[in-house]
């Protein structure tokens, strides 16, 4: 079996890295067949020694990346100081940073073009390191097919950038440094035909019997077929997962599903392609906002209020764009028409909705977003970038299945952008019309680059051959050749199916036809009220005794019930809410001739069901009607009482209009609250800013600080050489300083000098020596002088010669810093001219 094509493995780290990625590259053979990238945080003033360090230990080449660099197999590729990387045909290239300070995103940006490069052939690693970065670089090769894995956090000296990437839900495999080594070998070297080994063929996916019980297990968990998906899409990412768990077919794949609830919530998640971004294809938009757009609205009424769909919106990119780009649209037309737009968008994903919903996108999106967009649309959070209220309120967010949820209507504009290349024909075929039905007679289609409408040229027109924008044909569709999605729920009950009867049946309907008898015609008038008085539900008549207010519409029932009934009702609701209980009393309601209509009027708050606790039931039962008697005279007492009735019911309306006043000042001092909070929130964002470029130098630093580190570990090791070395020789060793001051000395040294390491930088004339030599600091002098060396002989106190020669120090830089002295033994030397001199004399006495 053939193996892969060469991959490429990104490896984003940051502090903590130099550690983990030895632990990485010293299990990674040299056969391999796979070329690796490393991309850190590094000072771009510093000079990077991670090759050096990283070839200690790996037998794999390691080298610093060079413009245009053709990538190779088992080669380590390093990011140079001061560049940010990208790939491109296989060739990894170089551009300078375009800021110096701030926080920068190098890993995301490289993961991003390995992602759309490599495709499925992409690998991306986050180790060690501070921050987020790299998140979002992962999420792209993920939804590429590519393979994503992580450090485990509790092996990585930093733990943040792992924990980012695993919290986002972008890794595939999280384990330790040399594991991951081992599952990207197993990964690299897996068949490319495993699927294949197990299913006939490609195209017979679909009818695999163990494909089927995994659409099955995923139909039951997420409540979505995924049978009308086309095959190789379903194959590519299915196989990936068996990769993963080092499995070799369909059917012990499908036994683990079945035992595992957890794979098949990431194998959803897997199989949901999410791809994304604002402004996605930036020629199409231009065309929609100077073109498309401006037609729409010119030819629509005066303040008409247009309506859009935007289909698998996926997280809200591409909602909001369309949003942004309306706005855009009107402020070059000036905003003269006063048309609206309410954007409806949807998507199979619940997650991905909750994120559209909240409408926060990372600091990397201003590489795709323009500032003046970034600036007139969006705010600075703590998060990156939040949507404005103006863009928010214009887009309504929802989770749908096209395949079996109704379709919206009465839509001007419809966007399907690369949904449909993921469907079969089949499905594609039954989804087109529905579109045309969907859309208005001047309504636009607007799909992905890669789709076309097929077969159904008769329903839409391509606008120009440059664009994927259609144009509804005001064809009349067959309701009937229709095939509208219907989704069916099953009613469940002790764990078994019940099986809904045919809803002729007379029988079944006798309850339901009751108690709408009862309802009609001898349910009492009542309304259902929430605990400020607003009325959410009327059933009945009420007109007799609750009438619209004059002026601007109020549904509250405080400003609709009559004269009679406003202050009972007020009181008995306060009572229904303290009591917990049925409170009944009577109103009265005075009629133009003169009469009194009694009227008897129950409240009670409602607990069951629990969808209305909270809310407040008031019903109203006509009484026999009152005469009033013009003859009889009311008595003083009854007069007091009605002044006194009237005067607290003035009292409790002014008291009311107190209230209302100290709520609009509360609301006003909320105001003052909420500015004060938006300037702190401001300086909060700056703080913020200042804390994420001192975590950037941080980063830098923690990186300098371990290249350091393993450097003062070289030279501890020189040094120990270099002492070793010396003392081996046997030679005395003094090294003075321009100003004959001790700089260093060897332990022989101490036997002709009294040294102790604490003499370093005192001057060698202090020092007590054995040595008879009166001139030893005059001939050093002279030797920094004129730079020549000086040789001499000099005896010691107990009669050992010595060879001193005084040379200049030269550093690397060929400067002059002092001198060295050595001092050589050569007392042996000494006595054999000593014997060879008598020998000599003997001789020449003898020859005499």
């Amino acid at each position: 079996m053939d193996k892969h094509p060469i991959k490429i493995v990104g490896i984003g780290t940051s502090a903590g890295g130099l550690t983990a990625l030895e632990d990485f590259f010293s299990n990674i053979p040299s056969t391999s067949d796979i070329a690796f990238v490393v991309v850190q945080h590094l000072d771009p003033n510093h000079k990077c020694m991670m090759s050096e360090l990283l070839q200690r230990v790996t037998t794999v080449p390691v080298s610093q990346i060079e413009n245009k660099t053709l990538k190779e197999p088992n080669h380590v590729y390093i990011i140079p100081p001061n560049k940010d990387l990208f790939i491109l045909k296989g060739r990894l290239n170089l551009k300078a940073q375009t800021k110096s300070l701030g926080l920068k995103l190098p890993i995301d940006s490289f993961f991003k073009s390995l992602a759309e490069d490599m495709k499925e052939n992409a690998i991306g690693i986050v180790l060690s390191g501070m921050g987020s970065d790299g998140t979002l670089g992962l999420q792209e090769i993920k939804k590429n097919g590519g393979l994503t894995l992580a450090q485990a956090p509790q092996t990585a000296k930093f733990d943040s950038m792992p924990l980012s990437a695993i919290n986002a839900h972008s890794t595939d495999i999280v384990a330790s440094t040399k594991e991951l080594g081992q599952n990207i070998l197993v990964y690299s070297n897996a068949p490319r035909t495993s699927l294949n080994n197990t299913l006939p063929s490609l195209s017979s996916v679909s009818s695999s019997s163990a494909m089927d019980a995994i659409f099955q297990l995923l139909l039951k968990r997420s409540g979505n077929d995924f049978s009308f998906y086309k095959p190789t899409t379903l194959c590519r990412r299915i196989e990936r997962r068996l990769i993963v768990h080092k499995m070799k077919s369909l059917e012990e794949y499908h036994e683990y599903l079945s035992k595992n609830a957890q794979e098949l919530d990431l194998l959803f998640n897997e199989l949901l392609i999410g791809v994304t971004g604002f402004f996605r294809d930036p020629d199409v938009w231009e065309i929609i906002i100077n073109k498309t757009l401006p037609d729409l609205i010119a030819n629509h009424p005066m303040d008409k209020h247009l309506r859009a769909w935007v289909t698998a919106c996926s997280s809200g990119e591409e909602a909001y764009t369309l949003a942004i780009a309306f706005q855009e649209c009107l402020k070059f037309l000036g905003d003269k028409n006063g048309a609206t737009l309410q954007i409806f968008a949807t998507d199979l994903d619940s997650e991905a909705i909750k994120v559209a919903r909240d409408g926060i996108y990372p600091k990397q999106i201003a590489e795709s977003i323009s500032s003046v967009r970034l600036s007139n649309y969006f705010e600075t959070d703590n998060k990156g970038y939040r949507i404005s209220k103006k863009i928010r309120e214009m887009v309504v967010f929802a989770p749908q299945n096209i395949i079996v949820d109704p379709p919206f209507t009465k839509l001007d504009i419809l966007t399907c952008r690369n949904l449909l290349i993921y469907f079969n024909t089949k499905l594609q075929n039954k989804i087109i019309p529905l579109f045309h039905y969907a859309l208005n007679p001047s309504g636009i289609l607007l799909l992905g680059t890669a789709e076309t409408i097929g077969e159904f040229s008769s329903l839409f027109k391509k606008s120009s051959s440059k664009s994927s924008i259609y144009h509804r044909i005001n064809t009349s569709t067959q309701h009937a050749d229709l095939d509208f999605p219907a989704r069916v729920f099953p009613i469940v009950s002790n764990n078994k199916t019940i099986t809904v009867k045919n809803m002729n049946n007379k029988t079944e309907n006798l309850q339901s036809l009751a108690n709408e008898a009862l309802l009609l015609d001898f349910a009492p008038a009542a309304v259902l009220v929430n605990a400020d008085g607003d009325i959410l539900y009327i059933n009945g008549r009420t007109g007799k005794y609750l009438e619209p207010a004059a002026g601007k519409a109020n549904w509250n029932i405080y400003a609709m019930a009559r004269d009679g009934l406003r202050y009972e009702i007020d009181m008995g609701i306060k009572k229904a809410l303290k009591q917990n209980d049925i409170v009944s009393f009577v109103g009265h309601i005075t009629k133009s001739e003169g009469s009194e209509q009694s009227v008897l009027i129950r409240v009670k708050e409602i607990k069951q069901p629990e969808g209305l606790a909270g809310t407040i039931m008031i019903t109203f039962e006509q009484m026999a009607p009152v005469q009033k008697n013009d003859h009889k005279t009311t008595t003083l007492k009854d007069d007091t009482l009605l002044n006194e009735l009237s005067q607290a019911r003035e009292q409790v309306q002014l008291m009311r209009e107190e209230m209302k006043h100290s709520q609009e000042e509360l609301k006003a001092a909320n105001e003052e609250l909420q500015s004060t909070n938006e300037e702190l929130q401001s300086a909060n964002e700056e703080l913020t800013t200042s804390k994420e470029e001192m975590q950037s130098l941080n980063e830098e630093l923690q990186t300098l600080n371990f290249e350091l580190q393993s450097k003062v570990d070289d030279l501890t090791w020189v040094n120990n050489d270099m002492t070793n070395l010396l003392n081996s020789t046997e030679i005395a060793t003094i090294f003075l300083d321009n100003k004959l001051n001790v700089r260093r000395f060897t332990t022989l040294s101490a036997q002709l000098f009294k040294l102790i390491d604490s003499d370093v930088g005192r001057p060698l004339s202090d020092v007590v020596s054995s040595l008879k030599y009166d001139t030893l600091q005059y001939d050093a002098k002279e030797v920094l002088r004129t730079l020549i060396f000086h040789e001499t002989q000099a005896i010691t106190a107990n009669k050992r010669w010595f060879k001193v020669r005084i040379m200049p120090y030269r550093t690397q830089e060929n400067m002059i810093d002092g001198v060295v002295i050595t001092f050589t033994d050569i007392s042996q030397l000494k006595s054999l001219e000593v014997e060879l001199e008598k020998r000599e004399l003997s001789d020449d006495r003898k020859t005499n």
